[in-house]
């Protein structure tokens, strides 16, 4: 198991809002990440299409996912916080719906920052596909990391 199947592993159990929505990770890499959320009858708003909420949870995961690859040597002593995030609802979402993230620096610079200065913020997009692959969503998650407080 490499450690960013571990990664992916820990983090499929580790945040319970995302596990109820039904959000999972397919993919955990450096600085990428991707998730899928399956359309179901509690993630359906009242015209039959995916809910915004479920949308932004999906591309929440994704983007703290790709988080978490790109700060995978340390990541488990550090203390990610989602800032500020933006989404643009582009186009009807219906079906199983899939966010792919990426962090706006490679992941070696995030961690030389994060020895240098204690601590790193930076943005991550995420763009959420249809399964015909149209994007029906962009994103984008500013997050601040720092060392765990102890």
């Amino acid at each position: 198991m490499t450690p960013y199947d571990m990664i992916k592993h820990h983090l499929s159990t580790a945040i319970p809002f995302a596990n109820h929505v039904g959000v999972v990770l397919t993919k955990v890499a450096d600085g990428e990440a991707e998730a899928e959320l399956e359309q179901r009858e509690e993630t359906s708003n009242h015209i039959a299409t995916q809910h915004a909420g479920a949308m932004f949870t999906l591309g929440e995961a994704a983007s703290g996912a790709a988080v978490a690859g790109a700060l995978a040597p340390v990541i488990m002593d550090m203390r990610p916080v989602a800032a500020n995030a933006q989404i643009a609802f582009t186009r009807i979402a219906k079906g199983k719906l899939t966010a792919s993230g990426q962090t706006s620096r490679p992941g070696a610079d995030l961690l030389e920052t994060l020895r240098d200065a204690g601590k790193v913020a930076f943005d991550v997009t995420v763009t959420i596909r249809d399964e015909a692959g149209e994007t029906v969503a962009e994103m984008t998650v500013n997050w601040h990391v720092s060392a765990k407080r102890k």
